[in-house]
């Protein structure tokens, strides 16, 4: 029986990945590496700071520490957050949706804790969730199942009685390793993924989820 919802954000609620590849091809030109989309496309669900470590090991450069384009990445996320972001189609209704079931609603997302405030303030979803937990605040990022288990805890339900929105196929992984079950929304180009296709729903668009659907969990 499910208890709680938890949601992924990037990718899921809003349509931020083109905004991460903007802000992460903006920084790295001028280090002289030139990002390919494969690259980009591989970043989704997991966290800034193992993202640039392993692009560090890949294309090793010269001045600012890995710390240090981060943080330049992150104030240029949040810059386009504020001008150029916009909901999922099908976003708000599904928040809706699971809001009116009175169960309790949680982010559980890879970003960092202010791009999530971020995004929750533009949008003003203050109201609808219970928490907003950062993947940073964990010592392994997805797939890990941690940042899952966590919000679970903080929560107060089990973990195995959690209904997941994931878009990543990292996140699906890490929603499956935490025994809870998982609809994947996911990019096209991750359609076929083998650890999308280990969730219990998929759907092409949050514009199909409906209370139905919500009730069959």
């Amino acid at each position: 029986m499910i208890e709680a919802v938890i949601f992924d954000m990037d990718g899921l609620l809003v349509d931020s990945e083109p905004l991460w590849w903007r802000a992460f091809r903006e920084v790295f030109k001028p280090l002289g590496i030139e990002l390919s989309d494969d690259q980009l496309r591989y970043q989704a669900g997991r966290r800034i700071n193992e993202n640039i470590e392993e692009l560090y090991h890949m294309y090793p450069w010269h001045g600012p520490s890995t710390g240090e384009v981060e943080e330049q990445v992150l104030d240029i996320l949040i810059k386009y957050i504020e001008h150029d972001l916009v909901l999922q189609p099908g976003a708000k209704r599904t928040l809706e949706i699971c809001a009116q079931t009175g169960l309790p609603i949680a982010i559980a997302s890879s970003s960092a804790a202010r791009v999530i405030d971020a995004v929750i303030k533009k949008f003003s979803l203050q109201d609808i969730f219970v928490h907003l937990y950062s993947g940073e605040h964990e010592p392994y990022g997805k797939p890990h199942p941690g940042i899952f288990i966590t919000t679970a805890s903080l929560l107060d339900v089990r973990a195995a009685d959690c209904l997941v929105f994931e878009d990543s196929p990292a996140g699906v992984l890490a929603a499956k390793a935490a025994k809870m079950t998982c609809i994947a929304v996911p990019d096209p180009a991750h359609r076929q993924d083998k650890f999308i296709q280990t969730a219990d729903l998929i759907l092409d668009s949050l514009k199909e989820f409906t209370s139905k659907l919500l009730n069959k969990f």
